[in-house]
């Protein structure tokens, strides 16, 4: 394990729910939607669609924090990142989303020290917020916020942990993939090497039967998992 990097993503991977899309339900005009329809048809990356939805949003300070606090993550998140840790991976939580959101919801938690690579909402005025992208990169193949292929350093193998459509490129270059919902399948299509999985419960014990050149490893289907388990 003292080589493994982890990417861990955080909307729908370390959380069930997608926190700025809760957020552009709550506060934004109605018309994110339309530009939300538009990324899904891929008229844009998500740093354009994430500016112009971001723009929408009327909310305090105040009503954003309570609204962070409402926010679950799966509930044996803390415990895993213990355990990598214990074991001399090194694992950061990449993410498209907020980062002030996300450390709140963390720290709450009690995951504290983690490090968090992601978007930053800047106010404007008392109400008002624009979203800066420290992360991102012109050369990103999907124009994301936040480019998580910047994020994995050479020399290390990398294992990808998330659901969704900003964890698919980084997922290709990945030695090996977590997956859950829609890059599960994306890995699946794909011949990506992957595991499905649906708690960080179950991560420890595919963690410690990964293959030792995981590169070169076969993707695993659901039916798959048993078997896979007792290698």
């Amino acid at each position: 394990m003292m080589q493994w990097h982890i990417v861990c993503d955080f909307d729908g991977t370390i959380t069930r729910t997608d926190v700025i899309d809760n957020i552009l339900q709550r506060f934004a005009d109605p018309s994110w939607e339309t530009i939300e329809e538009q990324w899904v048809q891929g008229e844009m990356g998500s740093r354009e669609c994430l500016s112009r939805q971001l723009s929408l949003v009327k909310a305090s300070p105040a009503e954003l924090l309570a609204y962070f606090d409402t926010v679950e993550i799966d509930p044996d998140f803390p415990d895993f990142v213990d355990h990598v840790i214990g074991l001399g991976a090194s694992i950061e939580v990449v993410s498209d989303g907020i980062e002030q959101g996300i450390a709140r919801i963390l720290a709450r938690n009690y995951v504290s020290l983690l490090p968090i690579l992601a978007n930053r909402l800047r106010q404007v005025d008392q109400n008002s917020w624009r979203i800066d992208f420290p992360y991102s990169s012109d050369a990103c193949r999907a124009a994301s916020g936040n480019c998580k292929c910047k994020s994995t350093p050479s020399g290390k193998r990398v294992l990808v942990i998330g659901d969704g459509r900003s964890d698919m490129c980084v997922a290709s270059s990945a030695d090996f993939v977590f997956a859950k919902d829609s890059l599960a399948e994306h890995c699946e299509r794909n011949g990506i090497p992957h595991a499905r999985f649906d708690s960080f419960a179950e991560l420890p014990a595919l963690l410690a039967q990964l293959p030792s050149d995981a590169a070169n490893a076969p993707h695993y289907s659901r039916d798959q998992q048993e078997l896979f388990n007792h290698v």
